[in-house]
């Protein structure tokens, strides 16, 4: 199939063309618009602290998304990705890294599970952070959280088990979640952020097939900063009595190199058959940071609870400190 061809079938019943949106004044959804008196900021207070909107200048280059057309990879079974080499501007990307890296708030999160009875620590080998709700609440143009089908508000009881009470995504997060609705046809309620430090950070394979994300989620991954690996592989087939191993379990994973700007959209049912990862890298090109930003749809208020959990925990707040070049921990008292 060509690339025309299966671009075409991808955007229907969108059009093919750019998602563009007007560069001035940059967009300011009702998830951001926290405080009427705010015009730079996105507030809330289930934020540690306020989030900077997107500068102008760059919300006009985003608007500018895809930078370059999708590659379709779908000659695997069960696979159906679009891989873009660059999604963001190359003009932006650097400038959009360093900006969310400065200014979002990010968590080192410890949780604790039990395996064969016993029970182990796990400690998050990333800074991760987390915002949005899903489907059965929604947001306030005040922020305030209410029943999707009522509009009454909701109680702190829904989301009891919440390490965070959900909180509305910042305007330079949303700004970039509407251009991906816009451009691919879904629609999202979470973003999740990942910063991995170097290349001793990573995450280990899984799929993101959790039924409070429906069947057959998209999900829109972004990389932004130092290249890192994104390795995949189908899940194991199990082989039929006295077959030797089905061929799909013995063929190599596959392993795409995402630079700075490229985004990986994954749909269909990729995440039911296949497995990710970001393995750790040592060597050369392993100094480097990485943020990496994904938007998801949850359809139950377990996946709100879920996200939260693993991406916030209880642990303390972590910001980049620019002077010493690392994440460091955050406290009120610091004038930063």
């Amino acid at each position: 199939m060509s690339k025309k061809r299966a671009l075409d079938s991808f955007f229907t019943p969108i059009s093919h063309k750019k998602a563009r949106l007007s560069p001035e004044p940059p967009i300011k959804p009702e998830s951001s618009q926290i405080d009427p008196s705010s015009t730079d900021f996105s507030n809330h207070w289930n934020y540690p602290y306020p989030v900077p909107h997107l500068p102008s200048d760059t919300v006009g280059e985003l608007n500018q998304v895809p930078a370059s057309e999708g590659r379709a990879i779908n000659d695997q079974p069960d696979l159906d990705l679009l891989y873009f080499q660059p999604y963001v501007p190359k003009s932006i990307e650097r400038d959009l890294f360093e900006f969310l890296r400065q200014n979002l708030f990010f968590y080192r999160v410890q949780y604790t599970i039990k395996r064969y009875g016993t029970e182990t620590q796990i400690n998050t080998p990333r800074y991760t952070t987390v915002f949005g709700v899903d489907t059965s609440s929604t947001f306030t143009a005040t922020g305030d959280l209410v029943d999707s089908q009522t509009a009454k508000s909701v109680s702190p009881e829904r989301y009891k088990g919440c390490a965070s009470q959900p909180r509305p995504i910042p305007q330079c997060l949303d700004h970039l979640r509407q251009l991906t609705e816009i451009f691919s046809g879904a629609t999202y309620n979470f973003c999740l952020v990942n910063y991995y430090a170097n290349g001793a950070d990573s995450i280990s394979y899984h799929s993101d097939d959790e039924r409070f994300l429906g069947s057959n989620p998209s999900i829109a991954s972004f990389s932004l900063g130092a290249t890192r690996d994104f390795c995949m592989k189908h899940k194991p087939i199990p082989p039929k009595d006295g077959e030797p191993p089905p061929e799909q379990n013995l063929k190599p994973p596959l392993k795409l190199p995402l630079a700075s700007g490229d985004m990986v959209l994954m749909r269909g049912k990729t995440q039911a058959y296949w497995l990710h990862s970001i393995p750790k890298r040592k060597g050369k090109g392993s100094e480097g940071g990485r943020i990496n930003i994904t938007f998801r749809k949850g359809v139950e208020k377990y996946s709100t609870q879920n996200y939260y959990q693993y991406n916030v925990g209880e642990g303390a707040v972590w910001k980049w400190d620019k002077r010493k070049g690392e994440m460091r921990e955050w406290m009120k008292s610091r004038n930063e």
